[in-house]
């Protein structure tokens, strides 16, 4: 018979392995009428083309009745995968969500996409007897398809019992699952509770839960609590290529940094997430005497004052608000370009959940951290006087925390194997460490030596132990195991301990090392690791930071900003009305249209309404809602401007350079194929290029990375790139002979001739 700890082993196992793997496709028994209009849904109620990434299969899964698993991260569209098939189901979708502010945004947002008022509610401690009571005459009535409550609304006799016998549920949707693992970030002790709770309203219907962040143990911890170890899983890539990552130290000049950083942004929102009530409230102070629109908002704050100092924010009245974590998960704006870690955050999982409110839409998004290891000792601190394996577990976290923040490793790499992920490439283009890289060394003898310690040790103790082994240090605990009479003990004593933890976080990334985290963090030498003492390759590794010892770099160095094909006059006028608009209609500016819609706008310029409904993110409702004042501006500066429109050349046939230009702009935003965007339009690569060429000679900044590093090698385009440096004239034919016509293609010099051109010249 299997022990407790091997049947936990084989369920971690099974999670983990169905986690990672791809996932087949699945046979749906849907009715056929169902399957044929779901995209016609949701081009009619929300607006969109078509779904993103594992979307249509999630909807088809809860239609089905299956419990389905979802781990998508923040802006990959988690909330349509219960909103539209509430929608188009009998019956009431129930929608537990952790935060009211939360809820009131996501009622708001579905009311607007909807034509009847009714068929959104949430039920929570804020409404009055007189609103709780119409609450629940419109689910009586059947016109309520989604029901958000508050875990602890849900609990209430009075509701469990109205819940049970007076409504139709649909199914019960979990959001922010991750609330329930005691391993999670925002571990609320309430969410443990749902599983008796939705037992208790005693309705057999499927459960969708849905999290942004879920290492592989959280995401069984919250299975079995609910559970559902046999839902269906969909795992969404943890990436978000838009977001830009860089970690900064952490001096006495913070302050500076900041307020100079805000100003270079004008006009646009940001998130200051602090760790104390007292910092938010002294940073949002200073901000505001150097003239910067910021509000605080923490736990601490009268609640009309925090409500009042969202709502603000959501409303762009103000451009910043200074939180502490509190402003977490409730904040649903689409269009938040960056968020600053003031201090570091106590767990990865938090970092990315709060990292992750940055470029929703899809836009620019710039995510800094400021880390000094006087921080990390403030944080080891707080945990004192808490249970022993409280302890635990926040230490550990805080090590993974401290180990992002130092490594030299491509960030958006780290992260993703934090969360059992592996990302393929070794330079994402977007973090400091990436862009600004630092020289590498070989490290195969290191990690030889590594691998062999963990073996001696017989792979029982945590990376600190390792250390000491290595560089010989004789600490109680060395003499007590008998370490020090190991021949591996002293080893590598010529490296000190920040060198040898820059191996050992390293080598866990190449995956030669696994970290034991049922068991704190005991390190492990992976099936890869013992092939590789079996057979030893080069491994080209690099030095953590020194943040200690830091030269005054150049801050934010770089961002997530994406090349737009937009008219920003028109786009500045679209945002000042939808800005007035919402005003009169007292809604977040969002709710109205989003940046993408704004930004479309000013590309086709469209001046009917019919034609507004062509424009990304705007449905039928909304263009009846709100679309007239729109399409009357657009008209007025299309004739002010003598504008030609796009629309306007495709219907007089005429050879539609310009629209051919837009065209070709806004696939390369969207990273499509060089190959396709030439097969959509009847080109050849060829012409294609000349095209581009056009486009960048003309100022226009465009970012072809993407396909370059499909068809190109790192160094040679290195080699190109440097080469038009010191070059005498651009020609492609001097290149050639220059750098070898045997070496490389006419095709390959002008791709990374037109990157050297836009990066350098635009």
């Amino acid at each position: 018979m299997k022990s407790k700890a091997e049947i936990k082993k084989a369920e971690t196992k099974k999670v983990e392995k169905a986690a990672m793997t791809e996932k087949p496709n699945a046979e749906f028994k849907i009715d056929k009428k169902i399957d044929s209009t779901l995209k016609d849904m949701l081009k009619k109620i929300f607006g969109f083309e078509s779904f993103k990434s594992d979307q249509e299969a999630i909807i088809k899964n809860v239609l089905a009745g299956n419990d389905t698993f979802v781990i998508m991260p923040t802006g990959g569209g988690k909330s349509m995968c219960y909103q539209l098939p509430a929608l188009i189901s009998k019956g009431t979708a129930i929608i537990v969500s952790p935060l009211i502010s939360l809820m009131k945004n996501q009622v708001d947002a579905i009311r607007n996409y909807a034509t009847e008022p009714g068929v959104a509610h949430f039920l929570n401690s804020s409404l009055s007897k007189n609103e709780i009571a119409q609450v629940k005459k419109d689910l009586q009535d059947g016109k309520t398809k989604l029901l958000y409550v508050a875990p602890e609304s849900l609990t209430k006799d009075e509701n469990i019992k109205f819940l049970s016998k007076e409504i139709d549920i649909s199914f019960f949707a979990i959001d922010e699952a991750h609330c329930i693992s005691e391993w999670g970030h925002d571990f609320r002790p309430e969410y443990r509770r749902l599983r008796p709770i939705i037992e208790a309203i005693e309705h057999k219907v499927p459960i969708i839960a849905l999290t942004a962040t879920a290492t592989p143990k959280v995401q069984l911890d919250i299975q079995k609590n609910l559970n559902m170890l046999n839902a269906k899983i969909f795992k969404s890539s943890f990436n978000r290529p838009n977001l830009y990552y860089e970690v900064r130290p952490k001096t006495e000049d913070a302050n500076k940094e900041v307020i100079k950083y805000i100003k270079s942004q004008y006009g646009k929102s940001g998130i200051i997430y602090c760790l104390s009530r007292k910092k938010v409230e002294e940073l949002a102070e200073t901000l505001q005497v150097n003239g910067i629109k910021a509000l605080p908002y923490h736990a601490g704050l009268d609640s009309q004052v925090r409500v009042a100092n969202q709502d603000k924010f959501l409303m762009e009245e103000v451009d910043v608000i200074v939180a502490t974590i509190a402003f977490g998960m409730g904040i649903d704006k689409p269009d938040v370009r960056f968020v600053i870690h003031y201090d570091i955050p106590k767990s990865l999982e938090g970092y990315y959940q709060e990292t992750g409110r940055a470029g929703r839409d899809d836009g620019e998004g710039n995510c800094v951290a400021f880390y000094s290891y006087d921080d990390i000792q403030k944080l080891e601190k707080f945990m004192k006087g808490k249970p022993v394996a409280e302890q635990e577990i926040g230490g550990h976290l805080l090590l993974e925390v401290i180990s992002y923040a130092e490594s030299a490793v491509c960030r958006r790499k780290q992260l993703l194997h934090y969360f059992g992920e592996v990302f393929p490439q070794d330079n994402c283009q977007n973090c400091d460490n990436c862009l600004h890289p630092k020289s590498k060394f070989e490290a195969q003898d290191y990690v030889v030596t590594l691998l062999d310690t963990v073996l001696a040790v017989k792979q029982l103790f945590k990376a600190k132990h390792i250390i000491n082994v290595l560089i010989g240090k004789n600490s109680a605990t060395i003499k007590s195991c008998k370490h020090d009479k190991l021949e591996v003990f002293g080893r590598g004593s010529e490296k000190d301990e920040r060198f040898w933890n820059s191996v050992i976080r390293q080598t866990l990334i190449e995956r030669l090392l696994l970290k034991d985290i049922d068991n704190y963090g005991l390190l492990k030498v992976s099936q890869e690791g013992l092939d590789f003492l079996e057979n030893p390759h080069s491994v080209m590794m690099t030095l953590d930071h020194d943040y200690e010892n830091t030269s005054d770099d150049e801050f934010f160095t770089s961002g997530g900003a994406k090349t737009s094909a937009t008219d920003k006059v028109l786009f500045a006028l679209l945002k000042d009305l939808r800005k007035e608009m919402a005003k009169k209609q007292n809604l977040p500016p969002f709710v109205i249209f989003q940046d993408p819609s704004l930004e479309d706008m000013a590309i086709q310029y469209p001046i009917t309404v019919d034609e507004l409904k062509n424009i990304t993110g705007v449905g039928a409702s909304k263009a009846q809602k709100f679309g007239k004042a729109f399409v009357e501006l657009i008209a007025k500066y299309v004739q002010e401007n003598e504008i030609e429109r796009p629309i306007d050349m495709v219907v007089k046939s005429v050879v539609n350079k310009s629209g051919l230009k837009v065209y070709i702009i806004q696939s390369i935003d969207r990273k499509i194929a060089l190959d396709d965007i030439a097969f959509a339009k009847g080109l050849t690569l060829d012409e294609l290029l000349t095209e581009i060429e056009s486009i960048v000679a003309s100022g226009t900044k465009l970012d072809i990375s993407y396909y370059i590093n499909e068809v190109l090698d790192k160094d040679p385009q290195e080699e190109i790139f440097e080469y038009f440096k010191t070059a005498e004239s651009d020609s492609i034919d001097d290149a050639l002979q220059d750098l070898g016509e045997d070496i490389y293609t006419k095709e390959e010099i002008r791709l990374v001739r037109l990157k050297f051109m836009s990066e350098i010249g635009n």
